[in-house]
């Protein structure tokens, strides 16, 4: 394990995604789980988002377009609040949901349009 990716991806997976969540999932992570855990820190948070090409706003846009096509809607959920703790408005969000609707369907989107819906009144963000 490269320490230096994963402490650089721990924190941005952090902060997208909340401290709580990541810390209940580390901390639950067993002998069969945890290098999955730890893989992905350092690999799509430390490799992958702290990549400075790209600000953490448009990576969570794209992951959002990403995981609505491949239809992960628990991932999706979680990336939703992701987004918004990384600055993307609701407007974006429903621009992303109408290009995933027009690319990949209209049930994906409806799908995304439903969690979208839940997220923003939990967040009650404009």
């Amino acid at each position: 394990m490269d320490k230096d990716l994963f402490e650089r991806g721990l924190k941005i997976r952090k902060a997208t995604l909340g401290d709580e969540y990541v810390t209940k999932n580390l901390a639950e992570a067993d002998e069969f789980t945890l290098p999955f855990q730890h893989a992905i820190t350092e690999w799509c948070w430390g490799f992958g988002w702290a990549d400075k090409t790209l600000d953490l706003k448009t990576r969570s846009m794209l992951n959002l377009s990403m995981l609505g096509a491949l239809g992960k809607m628990d991932e999706w959920e979680l990336h939703c609040k992701g987004a918004i703790a990384n600055g993307v408005k609701m407007e974006e969000i429903r621009s992303i949901i109408h290009v995933i609707g027009i690319y990949c369907g209209v049930p994906a989107a409806v799908s995304c349009f439903k969690i979208a819906r839940k997220v923003l009144e939990e967040s009650k963000i404009k």
